[in-house]
């Protein structure tokens, strides 16, 4: 068993990785370039041995990468580009900055596993506080595929309802759903109805879809 330990780039920092063999599981948080939003948050593994890492990422890119120099956090990657390992996760990982992404590296993996709660799988949301709940397909801002996200069900006369989301961050906010337009709590929302379902996109970015049947009940 070894433990691996690793100097952080910009802050020259020492930071311990987990005690394994030369290599962990991780999680990758994958960041286009200027980009504030992950677009992937996927499983990895992270290897090293004297100096040189190894980043395998679960969507098939493998970063090879290879020191550079005397001073810490500066490699090349397979393909010759420049990469810098910089601090800012602490004892929780580490940041690599590529020509055009970032990978957010991080020891623990328990953010990849589904929290499902056995009693309820809408929750926190459940039907003594609310008229229904449910799961709405749900997607996040960069991703390429549907999830799903819990929702309670306040349903007024009219075919009229207002949904309290929770989105794939754990935030919690409102959608009304009125006869003459569609808002949310604190955020933009465009909505149209697509045969018996309204597409509801928030801040231009999150995208949610509401069934009638939700809305209305039956």
């Amino acid at each position: 068993m070894k433990t691996l330990t690793s100097i952080a780039g910009l802050a020259a920092l020492t930071l311990t990785l987990p005690a394994a063999a030369d290599w962990t599981a991780a999680r990758c948080d994958i960041y286009a370039k200027g980009s504030d939003q992950a677009s992937a948050v996927i499983p990895c593994t992270f290897s090293q041995r004297q100096g040189y890492i190894t980043i395998t990422r679960d969507d098939g890119v493998t970063h090879d990468l290879s020191p550079v120099g005397d001073a810490p956090g500066n490699f090349r990657d397979q393909h010759d580009q420049p990469v810098y390992r910089q601090s800012g996760l602490g004892d929780q990982g580490q940041i690599f900055r590529f020509r055009d992404e970032s990978v957010f590296v991080y020891w623990s993996t328990s953010a990849l596993e589904p929290q499902p709660d056995e009693e309820n799988w809408t929750a926190p949301f459940n039907t003594t506080d609310y008229d229904a709940t449910t799961r709405l397909r749900c997607r996040a801002a960069g991703d390429s595929e549907f999830g799903s996200c819990a929702a309670g069900i306040l349903r007024m006369d009219g075919g009229q309802a207002s949904i309290v989301v929770q989105n794939q961050l754990g935030e919690q906010f409102t959608i009304n759903f009125m006869n003459d337009y569609v808002n949310a709590s604190n955020r933009e929302v465009e909505a149209r109805l697509e045969d018996d379902t309204w597409l509801v996109t928030v801040n231009g970015e999150e995208i949610y879809e509401v069934p009638l049947a939700a809305i209305e009940g039956g």
